[in-house]
């Protein structure tokens, strides 16, 4: 919206700052963050009062998790509106790109809020059950994708880039929808399998954002991606300016989310902000870079299929309990251990992720 400031410009003033993505970008991180202090208490105020005993706790679940019993739920809703509130405000609205990440975030957040409702409603931990939620994520997922390779050039159009083999494209065709949809909810429910801990989901998620963002600036300029020798996406470098606020929104929410928690994500936040990975990923053509940079996400949903496929077969457990941040705490890890060096496999993540813009 801001950026229309432009128009009152005449090229050597202070509107003409609008114009830029990177000025742009730390105006939706600051506007997010202030979002997210200023009316996080609030907001858990009014959870609290809402949702009483909070977020149902599992019966099999790690014994320490007994004590965060009455802790509300909900508060992706604080990311989610810190987030939309900042790209509204500083994204160009002409961009589709950020129609797509924004429809995706959106629409996951309303499921994740169905599926919170109903837990803390009926004091149970099913809530909406899998099968619809699926359902739903393919949907949302398939008019996203479709609406994206809508807008990638014709040079990429239904075709999957490789990393590092940078000549490499690899031609779907009708696939490539399936393909973005597997992309984006599987990103969506790998982001909510993890949040598990108090600050364990929203610091690898908001690393990936930002890493994801980079890439999104780089593909969409041409100097760019001539010197880095990728493939060009007109347009995806507004999607900065999206990463940005779930940066700021993530740091805002992280205030509150540290241990110990004074409130959870929820589905709300996980399913939102995996589908919003899963939306940029697709868009800037970059899938498989996020399931490197996204790898933490990638070995929690792992460790889930593995449990559940090898006890089906054997009657027996790979881990002590899944997804995997619940096998070291059995083993006895400190909570804060286990989320601090999942945080630091993030990072290290990321950077080998940037690190495929130039290596090939």
């Amino acid at each position: 919206m801001l950026y229309w400031l432009t128009l009152l410009s005449d090229g050597g003033d202070f509107f003409n700052l609008f114009r830029y993505i990177t000025f742009r970008a730390g105006g939706a991180f600051l506007t997010a963050l202030v979002f997210g202090f200023l009316f996080g208490k609030p907001l858990i105020a009014v959870l609290r009062k809402r949702q009483g005993k909070g977020q149902p706790i599992r019966d099999d679940g790690p014994e320490s998790h007994f004590i965060k019993a009455g802790t509300p739920t909900m508060g992706g809703l604080l990311i989610v509106g810190a987030l939309l509130t900042s790209t509204l405000l500083w994204a160009r609205l002409d961009n589709p790109f950020i129609w797509i990440v924004l429809f995706v975030t959106m629409s996951f957040a309303a499921i994740g809020f169905m599926d919170d409702y109903a837990k803390v409603s009926k004091q149970t931990t099913a809530g909406v059950p899998g099968r619809v939620r699926l359902l739903l994520g393919f949907v949302i997922a398939a008019v996203a994708a479709h609406w994206a390779a809508q807008h990638h050039p014709e040079a990429l159009h239904n075709r999957l880039a490789l990393p590092v083999f940078k000549d490499t494209l690899i031609n779907l065709g009708y696939l490539f929808v399936p393909f973005a949809i597997i992309v984006i909810v599987g990103a969506a429910n790998a982001v909510n399998l993890t949040d598990g801990l108090d600050g364990l989901a929203i610091m690898p998620v908001m690393i990936a954002a930002g890493t994801l963002g980079v890439i999104a600036y780089a593909v969409g300029r041409v100097d760019f991606t001539e010197y880095l020798d990728v493939h060009y996406v007109p347009g995806t470098g507004e999607i900065l300016i999206f990463t940005a606020g779930i940066f700021g929104g993530g740091l805002g929410f992280l205030w509150y989310n540290a241990p110990p928690a004074a409130v959870f994500m929820g589905d709300t936040g996980s399913l939102a902000l995996g589908g919003a990975l899963g939306a940029i990923a697709v868009s800037t053509k970059h899938e498989i870079v996020l399931a490197i940079v996204g790898g933490l996400f990638v070995v929690e949903a792992m460790s889930v299929i593995i449990q559940v496929l090898y006890f089906k077969r054997t009657g027996k457990r790979v881990f002590l309990m899944a997804p995997i941040h619940h096998h070291y705490e059995k083993k006895g890890w400190a909570e804060s251990t286990i989320v601090i060096r999942f945080w630091i496999i993030s990072l290290i993540l990321a950077m080998i992720g940037l690190a495929t813009l130039k290596v090939r």
